[in-house]
C-alpha cells in the first residue's frame, strides 16, 4: 500500500522494530489514548542511510543516537532501552527491509496506561522504522533552489536547553509555519527569534554566504543540527571561514548566497526570501559544499569516512 500526504509518497516497508520485536508494518500500532499522542511527549530522530561502494551506510548514526537519548534526558523521559540496542536496531531495520537507501525514524514515546499531563510512573516505549524517501523538498530544489517565506511563527524556548531536544510536541509550531508557507506558494518557512533575527526553518538550519565567508545563526534559538555541523566541518576543510553569529533580516537579504541544511532536506539552496532575490542562480560556495557533502554520504571522501556506519557490519 502507498499513502500520499501533501504530494509526498509514503512507501511502506515490511518490518518495524517495535519494543524489541519485529512487527509487520500493519501490526505496529499503539492505542489512541497513548500519552504522547495527546501531549506531544515523545522524542525522535530523522536519519538517512545511503548506498556506497561498500553497501548501505547510515550517516552519523552515533551522533543521532546520542541526541535521541539526550532529548529523552532533557525532558526527564525514563526508558529501558540502551544506546547500543537502538544503534544496532537502526542498522538492522535496513537489512530487515532489504533497503539500500532509506530514511530512518527512531521514536521514544509514552504509551496509553495513564491519562493526564504528568508522566510520573511511565516508561517509554520505542520503535524504529525505515522507508524509502527521496529529496524532502524535491530533486529539482537541490539543483535550482527554493523560495522561503518569513513566518509569523517565531522560534524560541523559555528554557534554553529545550531548544536542543527533538520533542514531537515542539514541532506543532513548525507545522503551522510550514503549512502557512505552502499556502502562499513557498517551499519552506523561515522562523525568526523573538528579537526578529534569523533562527532556523521549520526543520532545517540556515546558512548565508557573504564575501566568501560562511555564516550561520548561533544555536541559541536553533537546533544543533547534525547536518549543520557536517557542513561547518566540510567548509573548514576547504579553507572557508565559518562564523556563528546573530543574523539580522537585513544581513539575510544582503547575502551573496543562502542554503538550508537538515537530514531530510540535506543541502538545499535558497534563491529568494519573501519574494526578494538572494541569488539568481545557485552560488559557487553552495555548489562546492553540496558536492563534497554528496560525495561524503556516498563514501567517496576518505577524510569523512568515520561519519558512516556501514550496515553490513551489524
Amino acid at each position: 500500500m502507498r499513502n500520499y500526504v501533501l504530494g509526498v509518497r509514503l512507501e511502506e516497508t515490511e518490518f518495524i522494530w517495535y519494543n524489541r520485536e519485529w512487527k509487520k508494518w500493519d501490526d505496529a500500532f499503539t492505542h489512541v489514548l497513548t500519552h504522547s499522542l495527546h501531549y506531544g511527549s515523545a522524542v525522535f530522530e530523522g536519519i538517512r542511510c545511503y548506498n556506497t561502494d561498500k553497501g548501505p551506510a547510515v550517516f552519523r548514526l552515533k551522533d543521532h543516537n546520542e541526541r535521541l537519548f539526550r532529548s529523552a534526558e532533557i525532558i526527564g523521559m525514563k526508558n529501558s532501552f540502551t544506546k547500543k540496542e537502538m544503534f544496532e536496531a537502526s542498522k538492522k531495520v535496513i537489512t530487515k527491509n532489504n533497503l539500500k537507501e532509506a530514511y530512518i525514524r527512531p521514536l521514544l514515546f509514552y504509551g496509553y496506561t495513564k491519562m493526564g499531563l504528568d508522566s510520573v510512573g511511565l516508561e517509554a516505549e520505542g520503535m524504529i522504522a525505515a522507508l524509502p524517501w527521496g529529496a524532502y523538498l524535491g530533486e529539482e530544489a537541490k539543483v535550482k533552489g527554493i523560495s522561503l517565506k518569513i513566518s509569523q511563527y517565531s522560534r524560541h524556548f523559555p528554557v534554553p536547553e529545550l531548544n536542543h531536544a527533538k520533542v514531537s510536541g515542539f514541532y506543532a509550531n513548525s507545522t503551522l509555519a510550514k503549512m502557512d508557507a505552502i499556502k502562499d506558494g513557498y517551499k519552506e518557512a523561515l522562523m525568526l527569534d523573538l528579537d526578529g533575527n534569523v533562527a532556523e526553518c521549520t526543520g532545517e538550519n540556515i546558512f548565508i554566504v557573504k564575501d566568501k565567508k560562511l555564516i550561520t545563526p548561533t544555536t541559541k534559538n536553533a537546533l544543533r543540527g547534525i547536518t549543520r555541523d557536517s557542513v561547518i566541518e566540510i567548509a573548514k576543510s576547504q579553507g572557508i571561514v565559518v562564523e556563528e553569529k546573530t543574523i539580522t533580516k537585513e544581513e539575510l537579504f544582503g547575502a551573496d548566497e543562502c542554503f538550508i541544511t537538515g537530514t531530510a532536506a540535506e543541502i538545499t539552496p535558497v534563491t529568494s526570501v519573501d519574494g526578494k532575490i538572494i541569488s539568481a542562480s545557485v552560488g559557487e560556495t553552495t555548489v562546492l559544499v553540496q558536492k563534497i557533502f554528496e560525495e561524503t554520504i556516498h563514501g567517496k571522501r576518505p577524510e569523512f569516512i568515520d561519519w558512516l556506519d556501514f550496515v553490513d557490519e551489524c
